[in-house]
């Protein structure tokens, strides 16, 4: 549930990208709750996606972010198709995992291309939507905790998220005075159907997957999808001015640090 008001983002259009995720399909849902008009993005229509869209009431948009073109031709699209872009959400993402010495240098780059240099095309286009439209804007980076501590077997893809938070930081300083302000969250560990690969690869039940996980965490639990949408309702709060360039560590306190 929203931990907004139903008017708080009312008259405001967002974009997530990845919306047909566990995160980005939560993220959908409490933006719409909170009153934005969302637009939700995945690679192509399917039935996941959907679903989402007859849960939320949004609008899908589908496009392969391959390449960095693709990126920028999506906001523009977006930003059509709903006459302004107030917040863009950059969640989509793709990983993953070998030994270093056996990993693949061209599926190493295809990841951190995807990750961070899409992302960067997302939010380069996105500045240049929001300075046509003259009043600002929120852009909020789905990083993960991988970036902050780093992961074995992970190196492209915690290498693209530790880009993100940096990326971030970097933007603060740039476009704040534009209003236009930038931020990241850094999941950690969520129950998304991410998780059921993990089990399966590691020949343990779900339960016990989250179990394992919970291990590491001090609040004693893995985090929930619609703890990263509440984050992300945050971050778009307009009334929120003074939060830039930061990154929320959401993991139930794994990592307690500053980035």
């Amino acid at each position: 549930m929203s931990t907004l008001s139903t008017a708080r983002l009312a008259g405001s259009t967002a974009l997530v990208t990845g919306a047909a995720g566990g995160l980005g399909a939560a993220q959908v849902a409490g933006l719409a709750q909170a009153g934005a008009k969302v637009l939700a993005h995945a690679r192509s229509h399917g039935p996941v996606l959907q679903s989402v869209l007859e849960r939320t009431g949004a609008t899908s948009i589908a496009k392969d972010l391959g390449t960095p073109q693709a990126c920028r031709e999506l906001i523009r699209e977006a930003a059509a198709a709903v006459g302004r872009l107030d917040v863009l959400v950059a969640n989509h993402a793709t990983m993953s995992m070998s030994p270093l010495v056996e990993a693949d240098p061209v599926e190493w780059w295809r990841v951190v291309e995807t990750n961070l240099l899409g992302t960067y095309a997302l939010i380069q286009e996105s500045v240049r939507v929001m300075r046509e439209q003259g009043a600002g804007g929120r852009i909020i980076v789905v990083s993960s905790e991988w970036g902050v501590i780093g992961w074995p077997e992970a190196t492209a893809y915690a290498a693209s998220k530790a880009g993100l938070i940096s990326l971030v930081k970097c933007l603060g300083h740039e476009l704040a005075p534009e209003g236009i302000l930038v931020n990241a969250i850094a999941p950690g560990v969520i129950d998304t159907p991410q998780l059921n690969v993990d089990a399966q690869s590691t020949g343990i039940t779900l339960e016990e997957m989250h179990a394992q996980y919970a291990e590491g965490i001090p609040l004693g639990r893995i985090g929930r999808p619609e703890e990263i949408a509440a984050a992300v309702e945050f971050l778009a709060d307009p009334q929120l001015r003074a939060i830039v360039g930061q990154t929320l560590q959401i993991n139930g306190g794994s990592t307690r640090g500053r980035v």
